[in-house]
């Protein structure tokens, strides 16, 4: 018997809108809903993990879930929510981004067992591709009239938007084509749900419309609330881009970072979304929390938890790890053990100076490396009267003044970091 999935949702904060009758059809039996991800990038962002972590308590709950792969409708472009119209991608950048983007699913659903709610991937492209202009504004079209498209919020504020280039042809037939898509899973696989943000409601009922008036039968649609920050910003952003879920986008530090650093009020509010802790769990936590704000409780077990389940547990110990070395106490062989990626993210901003690997195979003084080849120091006097007050570090060890850079101090083969104090880093960069 499957387990209440609305329930558990609703207590998580993920319901906006929800056809009537949905809760009581997924508690007759297990029943297949799907969700669609559009394909643009080889790696999906975590504004899409929502929707993920929707199908994964759907398959919890004992369900099956579908995660479709826009493919076709990736090369036409969802008017929802955009103010232009976006790329169209060849079929070969499609199927490459499909792979990898099943490669993350994987991490949230299980596509392998033989469980009769194991989750299947499908791309609409492989319907649609056969599927002749005549064919489909006879077959599809004919079914869904010009005045229930034009009633669609995402087609209304595109046309009266400002933009000049309004909406294109294309654009307009979206939501025939995702109703179609409905259509054709509730058709060929029983698949009666459809879930997605809240900019798709408009999409999702035209799907639940065609199932009505062509399949004679009864589509359900549910979405869940766009995240968004306390703060006004946009969640997922950052003033580099979007927080990706594939490590080589965003390494595992600044993905573990960027949920570290949420608000006490967005944590609170994430940490039902994000994770798979219990409501008890999650509401200790929250107590634990608000009697000491500053030990940030809900921020670390939230960071730890979509870390892991994102990337790995030794991602995590990593970005923990790189974490301490700006923030704790950390040695030069833990410095050592950081990728180049993670050591460029956690020294972000910091002052670089380069030097030459005939520099370091010769040994470079400490009065070179602080101010006569890098100026990270104003004049050699300086760098002089740091040295004596032992103010200065190389790779986190206090050195003096009769200290030389060699190879052995080389962190990838390639960087040297330089501390003044505690809070002034430099780093040398070796070419």
């Amino acid at each position: 018997m499957a387990s209440n999935f609305i329930a558990e949702l609703k207590w998580r904060g993920m319901i906006h809108d929800v056809m009537p009758d949905t809760e009581e059809h997924l508690l007759e039996q297990m029943r297949a809903a799907y969700v669609g991800i559009d394909p643009t990038a080889d790696s999906l962002h975590i504004g899409h993990l929502v929707s993920v972590m929707m199908l994964r308590h759907f398959q919890l709950a004992g369900h099956k879930p579908y995660a479709l792969i826009g493919g076709a409708t990736g090369m036409i472009g969802d008017p929802s929510g955009k103010s232009a119209e976006r790329n169209l991608l060849d079929e070969k950048t499609l199927r490459h981004n499909q792979n990898a983007i099943k490669n993350q699913l994987s991490r949230f659903l299980d596509f392998n067992s033989d469980a009769e709610n194991a989750a299947i991937l499908v791309n609409n492209y492989d319907w649609m591709k056969d599927f002749s202009f005549l064919d489909f504004i006879r077959d599809v079209g004919k079914h869904i009239t010009v005045n229930y498209m034009m009633a669609k919020d995402s087609v209304k504020k595109r046309l009266t938007s400002e933009a000049k280039e309004g909406m294109s042809f294309t654009e307009f037939t979206y939501q025939l084509v995702q109703g179609y898509d409905f259509y054709h899973l509730f058709k060929e696989h029983n698949c009666t749900l459809q879930m997605g943000g809240s900019d798709q409601w408009g999409n999702i009922t035209t799907g639940t419309e065609m199932i009505r008036r062509i399949g004679s039968g009864k589509g359900y649609a549910l979405t869940c609330p766009l995240i968004t920050k306390a703060d006004g910003t946009k969640f997922g952003k950052t003033e580099g881009g979007n927080i990706w879920l594939d490590a080589e986008r965003t390494s595992p530090y600044k993905f573990y970072q960027y949920w570290l650093n949420t608000s006490d009020e967005d944590a609170e509010k994430f940490i039902k979304i994000f994770t798979f802790l219990t409501k008890e769990e999650i509401d200790t936590l929250i107590t634990e929390h608000k009697e000491a704000p500053h030990m940030r409780a809900l921020q670390k077990k939230l960071a730890e938890e979509i870390t892991i389940s994102v990337h790995s547990k030794e991602d995590l110990d990593n970005a923990i790890k790189a974490s301490n070395i700006l923030f704790g106490k950390s040695t030069s062989d833990d410095l050592k053990t950081l990728d180049e990626k993670t050591f460029l993210d956690v020294f972000e901003g910091v002052p670089q100076a380069e030097v030459t690997a005939a520099d370091i195979e010769e040994g470079l003084d400490m009065i070179g490396a602080l101010a006569a080849k890098t100026q990270f120091l104003d004049s050699n006097g300086a760098a002089r009267r740091e040295l004596k007050q032992n103010a200065i570090s190389v790779n986190k060890e206090k050195v003096k003044e009769d200290y030389i850079i060699t190879s052995k101090d080389l962190i990838n083969n390639k960087f040297v970091l330089l501390q003044r104090g505690k809070k002034n880093y430099f780093v040398l960069v070796v070419n």
